[in-house]
């Protein structure tokens, strides 16, 4: 059933940085499946999505909103999030506020469709498609922790993924140690 499925691997392996108990904030959150995961790890959660069903399916799982914001305001204005996550959704106008919603200390764990998924299936719009170094830019606020451009297998997709970290200010104490090799 659509919304059942485990969350995906880049989430789960980059979610140790997102700071413990820190509110996690999922955007084009379906029915839930990162908002599962974060709960289950004792993060407090918020997912909005468009569609009336899928916001259905998470309530009492957290906060839930539905909105259009694609055509509507930023539902968020103002807030910050320990966490923000998002994968299989790219709105280029939303790009800004999306990593404006990262917390001091925060993370950012970005998934979605690389522009050559548009030779073996759907999407297949370059609206909805990362250009090479895309998610690079728009984070470029962001300290990038990881980043991946490439194919992935089972089921075979063109994919761009990001996590990026919103550095505290410095104190001159050590530098934060953004785990590589930390088992999600």
């Amino acid at each position: 059933m659509h919304g059942s499925e485990a969350a995906s691997a880049w989430v789960r392996r980059w979610s140790h940085l997102v700071p413990e108990g820190g509110a996690v904030l999922d955007v084009a959150c379906g029915r839930g499946r990162h908002l599962r995961w974060f709960a289950g790890r004792g993060h407090s959660v918020t997912g909005v999505d468009r569609d009336p069903e899928a916001i259905a399916a998470i309530q009492g799982l957290g906060r839930a909103v539905t909105a259009d914001i694609e055509n509507g305001p930023w539902p968020f204005e103002g807030q910050r999030f320990a966490g923000v996550v998002v994968t299989n959704y790219l709105w280029r106008p939303l790009l800004p506020a999306i990593v404006d919603s990262v917390a001091e200390g925060g993370a950012l764990i970005y998934e979605t469709f690389a522009i050559d998924h548009a030779t073996i299936g759907k999407p297949s719009r370059p609206d909805f498609l990362l250009k090479p170094g895309e998610l690079l830019t728009a984070a470029s606020g962001l300290r990038t922790v990881a980043y991946e451009d490439g194919f992935c297998g089972d089921p075979d997709r063109f994919v761009q993924r990001l996590v990026a970290v919103r550095e505290p200010r410095s104190d001159g104490a050590s530098p934060p140690r953004h785990r590589l090799d930390a088992a999600g």
